[in-house]
């Protein structure tokens, strides 16, 4: 496709972007924001999210056990 076509399409895309009316849902926006909706990772997963998880305490186990020992 020249530039020229291109940026017709890209025109035209945008021009539609800007002026259609969308009905936007605020409330399901909102409630997938604040994760409401439930979980967000599949039962499937759950597993392997809660193996590589970040966790604030894990980092201070894991800096403890780094260190050289005494000797």
């Amino acid at each position: 496709m020249g530039r020229g076509r291109q940026k017709a399409k890209q025109t035209k895309v945008a021009r539609e972007l800007k002026y259609r009316s969308v009905s936007t849902d605020f409330a399901s926006l909102e409630q997938e924001l604040r994760n409401d909706a439930g979980s967000a990772i599949p039962a499937a997963y759950a597993d392997l999210a809660e193996a590589y998880s970040y966790d604030d305490d894990d980092e201070d186990d894991t800096s403890q056990r780094d260190e050289p020992a005494d000797e």
